[in-house]
This record gives structure tokens, C-alpha cells and sequence, in this order.
């Protein structure tokens, strides 16, 4: 290396002298200016799932729907159906029902492969 060079980014500045050492000294704004975008985003990639999931969830009573909410912390990045049977469902069912071919089991990979281009464009928004 010639020199010493700096590199700017918003997160910080990467120094390498001429030995070839860096320092890494990270924008002290970083931190908290970025964790709230990072968790408005989560929250709503975690409600996006839980919506588009609605429609594809085996549905009798609506009880492993609503699970599915109530096991569900909103921004955490894990949506979790909690009903005693809902492993059942997911793995062990068809992907279709007679009295609805949209909903049935592996719900979340069938919303993936319908919708995530839909969620990653409302993530852009944000």
C-alpha cells in the first residue's frame, strides 16, 4: 500500500495506514438511528406473514389461525403457531382442503413463493 486510505460509510470509517494497519471507529449515531428502521421493518415483515398467512391456514374453528397470533411477538423475526396440533398441520396434512384448496398444510412455503416479492416491496417503502 501507498498510503494511508479512509473509507466513509454510514455506519463509520475504516482507516488503513501505510503498514497495512485499519481501525474500524463506528459512527457513534449508528446504533440508534438504524435499530428503530431495523425493527419497524421487522414488524412488519412479521405482520405481512401473519396476513398473507390467514387465508392458507387449515381453518375448522380458527383456533390454529388465531395461534398463530397469540404466539406470535410482533418484530421478534419468529412467527410461531402455537396450537397442540399445529406441527400436524404443517407437516403431516395436505397442502390442500376439499372445502378450500388454498389452505392446508406448509402454509408459510406457499405464502413465501406467492408473496415475498409483495413483502419485500413494502420493505422498500419503509
Amino acid at each position: 500500500m501507498a498510503g494511508a486510505h479512509t473509507i466513509k460509510t454510514p455506519r463509520g470509517t475504516i482507516s488503513v495506514g501505510a503498514g497495512g494497519m485499519a481501525e474500524l471507529t463506528w459512527n457513534p449515531g449508528f446504533g440508534s438511528q438504524y435499530t428503530g428502521i431495523f425493527n419497524r421493518k421487522q414488524a412488519f415483515v412479521d405482520s405481512e406473514v401473519l396476513r398473507y398467512c390467514s387465508p392458507l391456514v387449515p381453518f375448522q374453528t380458527g383456533t390454529l389461525e388465531h395461534s398463530g397470533t397469540l404466539g406470535t411477538d410482533v418484530g421478534s423475526g419468529v412467527v410461531e403457531y402455537i396450537a397442540p396440533y399445529s406441527h400436524h398441520q404443517y407437516y403431516e396434512t395436505a397442502d390442500s382442503r376439499a372445502y378450500d384448496p388454498n389452505r392446508g398444510a406448509h402454509w408459510f412455503e406457499r405464502m413465501k413463493a406467492a408473496h415475498k416479492k409483495d413483502i419485500e416491496a413494502g420493505l422498500q417503502k419503509i
